[in-house]
């Protein structure tokens, strides 16, 4: 596509990682979002970053940076029994041809950091507290309207604001949204523990507890909890709920839970949703990616990994078209099945964890997903 001006609605890792992408590629990127400032717009804990993660941010220059922020582990993880006993290493898969660890922990804040001062120093606008009130899509580029009253054209629009996304409207008939899964989430910071030394998973008679070392001397406890989703606000005597729902685990889990898990302002609970949009991601001049078309759990630790991936396929695909129309048709058809498999797998996952998908084999549904995941992009 000749190069002209992109429009990116949202400042969240996906969003920032494409604007990275294509203004590396010439265009000229503007990001809008809509909370004041970096930090406030970064939600959660700490982010696992698969190995094709890594791969995406190495192709736009962040990966670097990302591992020596982070923990580099030498194996995606291992897998342990509720009393603590091992049962099975998870290597992970490598990707061919490239030298990356099979997983980096990181916390969010650190990776939105680095990838605000790459935007910035590739030279992408970014515009805090301001989205967008109207898009006028003309077939030849987009009239854009801003909540701060300011107007501005660009050649394309890149919807990359989220899993309730405004967007999504300009592009999806109907009414489209994601679903509760009847799982949240608990994440709790803790100090790393030499034990910690990649992914741990403790499978619970009722659902799966893990911990993911994302700093020199930092770690996370997660858990999938089966759950009535939450109202916001009703998350009172959290520490005092995680710590029920981790009572039947003993090694490492045990001890953690009766050591760390004390105090509820240090724990997020989140609702697991899951979303993905049928084929075509985009309508003339406007376009989705990450959350907006395929919202993931958290079970394979894939949903900023896939963001980012979008980023930079989508950025590829601009690149090596003139039509935006073509190179919309080859992002979607390069993405959608990848992205396909990672939710849906996700899911399967999780009504396993709620004792739903008896027999399933989830070891081997996320080797699987790795494996695919290696695979060119």
């Amino acid at each position: 596509m000749a190069r002209g001006s992109i429009l990116v609605v949202g400042g969240g890792i996906g969003g920032l990682a494409a604007a990275i992408a294509v203004q590396q590629k010439g265009f000229d990127t503007t990001v809008v979002e809509l909370h004041p400032d970096v930090r406030s717009s970064v939600h959660g804990v700490g982010i696992i970053q698969p190995m094709n993660a890594l791969r995406a941010l190495d192709m736009i220059g962040c990966a670097q940076d990302c591992i020596a922020a982070g923990y580099p582990a030498r194996r995606w993880g291992g897998l342990y029994s509720t009393d603590g006993t091992f049962i099975k290493e998870m290597p992970g898969t490598p990707v061919p041809g490239v030298d990356l660890p099979p997983m980096n922990g990181l916390t969010r804040p650190k990776l939105h950091a680095i990838l605000t001062s790459h935007a910035l120093e590739a030279g992408v606008t970014l515009r805090y507290s301001t989205t967008f009130t109207e898009l006028e899509d003309d077939g030849a580029g987009v009239d854009v309207t801003f909540t701060d009253g300011s107007a501005g054209r660009f050649d394309v629009v890149v919807g990359a604001d989220g899993v309730h996304s405004r967007t999504r409207g300009h592009v999806v008939e109907g009414e489209v949204a994601p679903s509760y899964i009847g799982q949240s989430a608990y994440r709790v910071n803790i100090p790393l523990l030499p034990e910690i030394d990649s992914i741990i998973l403790q499978a619970g008679p009722a659902g799966m507890a893990g911990l993911v070392p994302i700093g020199k001397d930092l770690a996370y406890l997660f858990y999938n909890a089966h759950m009535a989703k939450q109202s916001p606000g009703s998350g009172m005597d959290s520490a005092g709920k995680l710590r029920e729902y981790l009572a039947p685990f003993g090694g490492l889990m045990g001890r953690i839970r009766d050591e760390f898990v004390t105090d509820d302002r240090d724990i997020v609970l989140r609702p697991e949703e899951s979303l993905i949009v049928d084929a075509p991601w985009h309508r003339s001049r406007v376009v989705l990616m990450g959350d907006a078309v395929h919202a993931i759990t958290p079970h394979l630790g894939q949903g900023a990994a896939q963001a980012i991936e979008d980023g930079v396929v989508l950025a590829d695909c601009l690149d090596g078209h003139d039509d935006p129309e073509a190179a919309f048709a080859e992002y979607t058809d390069r993405r959608f099945e990848r992205c396909k498999l990672v939710v849906d797998t996700s899911l399967d996952i999780a009504e396993w964890e709620m004792g739903r998908k008896p027999g399933f084999d989830n070891i081997a549904a996320t080797d699987h997903v790795l494996e695919v995941m290696a695979q060119p992009l």
